[in-house]
């Protein structure tokens, strides 16, 4: 028999078996309880990096330990295939981007089969596919006719030379990254899918997901940002407008002092038109507009405002006061109109103390009286009202309640529950997305493509321009159409949806992938959804996973699944790092996952990535400590390989053990308890592995000491080792399983169960300490008289040495651990 390990030829081969075989072709049974293993699916980029390595190794030991535990598993791969780089190539190369995405995705594909991750193949899908973006645009026209997609103006970064929309991340310093043109703020009509309508069942249904990160949940909570407070109307003293600010803060309405207004709001150009102010503002609103509202929503943000020489009326009190605009209001949350309450918030008090402005005390800690010209900071505490009229003298908390109602019972208010979160904005001026499936005709307005006609095909013969505009708008095969409804002509919609679209409904694609007459069957996502654990980066916590929970929110409205959550379970792992910072090409710490394959093998570049640390922590690439996983596989082929021909075909029953045999069993049977628990409770695969190993160590203990011989406990300790080793080493578990007599695939057997009986122990080791310093170890019966334990431990020569001359005070003894004598 070889005893060297030829991980090449061994995982070449298994690979190829799994295949022909369909080894991991999975379909629904009703007798078996499911289970729906899912990583997210990754953007084709050209080359799996070691975060994929880390992701797909988590994943595929969680469907291989649940298929062994005797759960039907869905597995599946597909690829998220949509995106701007792809255009970025067909721009800079002039490859067509489906000739690059495609290439790619079998690059790819070819690298995800040579890690040997238990994939369903036969399910694979890509999101630039027309057999997956026709149920893309399908789903878009079933929230088109609930009125969940809609299309409105709203302003976007956009680069006037490259005659373009960019998306934040495209806007470098207020420059376009392409072409370095001074990006403008244009306001386009743009289609948004009304996630809002759903916010309170998104919050909410939080409390429904105790499988999930609680970082992720409290970052979910934040984004969808809901906040019960009061709509007030202030109105413009010079003109008699109406302004309407929401606040949380009713309570301290007496103290405002000034209004402050985003420069986007539609009141700031009338109110300043033909003024000494118009110019400055003007001006100020052009700075403004460089900034991305990243950058305008930051702390770090230094706050700026511009007087517009008008004057808001408070409604509660009459006083007039100055409104400025300034940088860090947006026109997108809440009114577009904040006010300002400098004694108590402390960002209007650093922007009133900066331009000077009224600081006005309205509520008082009990105990103390705040003065105005002593305050070096706002009171943002409870306490008494003062100043506030009719309201002064009564707790805050009991002034929120009136306020509202006398705002109500005059017309100048009412309560009101605010988001942060925003309707989700889904066009995009791009051409390598799903086309938006939306005609307009001059006679009948906004016609959606009936659903007979789709997809709407994405012309592959198209030429892309320098500037990077989306070449559909230059199609005539794409644009021009005729009207589903008048049969006069007509044009198509040329934005294509956000990708996160695409990513929003794969995982029910995978119920079942290969319907073409409807997006998923029914029966088949019941049997499957949810998602029993899914795996992927924590930089998806808000937009992808709240996306995907809102997608299924809707199509449970709809009656298409009977889940309203996608994701059971979530785990979001860690990044894989070099030299203490994230693998990436520009700072030269990229380690390829083909190169360490290559040298070492999958199992080994699995084992390393699953050992080096617990898979929600960063993980820092050590090259020694993959040498020591290749060492510690090429161990355990040796041993298995030295006792494969001496076990295989041996028979009968463990009878009564002593000794080396006992220790054996005992340690094989603590072994399959840890694993299993590691696993199973905790994906702590880390120590799972360091248990393996000393299972490992174990039986070459017992090998070359030659203390036993027995070689049925020598049999069941190997064959467990290798069940409990398959999940993490696929390939080089299943050679030695068949090398062991095995007919059949070692990831088709039952998961090991440990036996209780086995782990008893007669013997146990306890520490010996003076005045708490451990002096020595004795080895007792278990569960030995206290007082024989106190004694045997008292007798021995370092004790003895210790406590000679001195009296003893005092003795305690704690079985099957520890005696500790006290001594003065």
């Amino acid at each position: 028999m070889d005893d060297r390990y030829n991980y090449m030829a061994i995982e070449d081969k298994w690979q190829r078996k799994w295949a022909e075989t369909g080894a991991y072709k999975v379909l629904e049974d009703k007798d078996k309880p499911k289970y729906y293993c899912l990583e997210m699916f990754p953007y084709p980029s050209g080359n799996l990096h070691m975060g994929h390595v880390r992701n797909y190794s988590i994943g595929d030991v969680v469907a291989r330990f649940k298929t062994m535990q005797g759960f039907n598993v869905l597995h599946p791969m597909g690829w998220d295939s949509f995106g701007l780089p792809a255009e970025n190539a067909a721009i800079k190369h002039g490859v067509p981007p489906a000739k690059w995405t495609w290439d790619n995705i079998a690059n790819m594909r070819r690298q995800l089969k040579s890690m040997g991750i238990s994939y369903d193949w036969d399910r694979e899908v890509a999101s630039c596919h027309p057999d997956y973006y026709k149920w893309t645009q399908w789903l878009f026209l079933q929230l088109y006719h609930k009125n969940l997609a809609y299309k409105k103006k709203a302003s976007v970064n956009w680069c006037p030379s490259c005659q373009t929309v960019l998306a934040n991340e495209q806007v470098i310093d207020g420059f376009c990254e392409r072409c370095d043109s001074e990006v403008e703020k244009k306001a386009l009509e743009q289609w948004f899918f009304k996630i809002t309508d759903y916010a309170d069942r998104l919050l909410d249904d939080l409390e429904k997901l105790p499988g999930w990160p609680e970082k992720v949940k409290i970052m979910q909570e934040n984004w969808i940002g809901r906040s019960e407070g009061a709509k007030i109307k202030f109105i413009v003293q010079e003109t008699g407008d109406e302004l309407e600010v929401f606040t949380t803060r009713h309570d301290t309405i007496f103290g405002v002092t000034y209004m402050v207004l985003a420069p986007e709001h539609p009141l700031v150009e009338k109110l300043v038109k033909g003024t000494e102010y118009e110019e400055q503002v003007k001006e100020f609103i052009r700075k403004v507009q460089k900034l991305s509202e990243v950058d305008r929503t930051s702390t770090e943000l230094e706050k700026e405002g511009l007087f517009i020489g008008a004057h808001a009326i408070n409604p509660l009190n009459g006083e007039a006061v100055p409104i400025l605009i300034g940088n860090y209001v947006l026109m997108e949350y809440g009114t577009g109109a904040v006010m300002g309450v400098p004694a108590h918030d402390e960002r209007d008090f650093k922007f009133a103390k900066k331009y000077n402005l009224k600081i006005r005390v309205v509520i008082q800690p009990e105990g103390r009286e705040l003065k105005v010209e002593e305050m070096e900071e706002a009171y943002t505490e409870d306490g008494i009202m003062v100043n506030s009229g009719q309201f002064s003298s009564i707790p805050n908390r009991e002034g929120m309640v009136k306020i509202v109602q006398y705002l109500e019972e005059n017309n100048c208010g009412q309560r009101q529950i605010n988001y942060r979160l925003r309707d989700w904005l889904i066009s995009r001026q791009r051409y390598w997305g799903a086309p938006i499936p939306i005609i307009y005709c001059d006679e009948c307005g906004v016609v959606p493509v009936p659903e007979k006609d789709l997809p709407v095909y994405l012309p592959e013969e198209v030429e892309f321009k320098p500037s990077g505009e989306s070449p559909l708008k230059y199609s005539p095969e794409f644009v021009n159409t005729t009207c589903p409804t008048c049969g006069r002509p007509a044009k198509r919609e040329t934005d294509t949806m956000d990708t996160f679209v695409c990513s929003s409904w794969y995982f029910l694609r995978f119920c079942d992938p290969n319907n073409n007459e409807e997006a998923f069957q029914k029966d088949k996502a019941d049997y499957w959804m949810a998602v029993d654990q899914y795996i992927g980066g924590v930089e998806h916590a808000i937009l992808h996973l709240m996306y995907a929970r809102f997608f299924t929110k809707v199509l449970k409205d709809l009656g298409l699944v009977s889940v309203d959550e996608p994701f059971t379970n979530l785990l979001t792992q860690g990044m894989v790092l070099k030299d203490g910072s994230k693998m990436s090409k520009s700072k030269g710490n990229v380690v390829s996952p083909e190169e360490i394959i290559n040298k070492y093998g999958a199992d080994t570049a699995r084992m390393f990535i699953l050992f080096a640390a617990p898979p929600e922590r960063d993980l820092e690439w050590n090259d020694q400590a993959v040498e020591g996983c290749y060492r510690f596989l090429n161990r355990v082929w040796r041993l298995v390989t030295h006792y494969a021909e001496s076990i295989k075909g041996v028979t009968g029953q463990i009878g009564n053990l002593e000794g080396a045999d006992k220790e054996l069993r005992r340690l094989t049977h603590l072994t399959i308890k840890k694993v299993t628990e590691d696993i199973e409770e905790r994906f702590n695969f880390n120590t799972a592995i360091s248990a393996i190993m000393e299972l490992v160590n174990g039986l070459y203990n017992y090998k070359d000491k030659e203390q036993g011989s027995n070689l049925l406990v020598i049999k069941e300790a190997v064959e467990n080792l290798i069940l409990l080793l398959s999940p993490f080493a696929p390939h080089i578990t299943e050679e030695l399983w068949y090398l062991l007599g095995n007919e059949t695939s070692v990831h088709q057997q039952k998961w090991p169960v440990y036996v209780p009986e086995a782990l008893v122990v007669d013997e146990v080791t306890v520490v010996v300490q003076v005045n708490g310093k451990v002096r020595d170890k004795i080895i007792v019966p278990v569960n030995m008289d206290k007082l024989e334990v106190e004694k045997i431990a008292k007798s021995q020569p370092k004790i003895e040495e210790h406590i000679k001359g001195k009296g003893i005070k005092k003795v305690v003894v704690i079985p099957n651990k520890l005696v500790n004598i006290v001594v003065g």
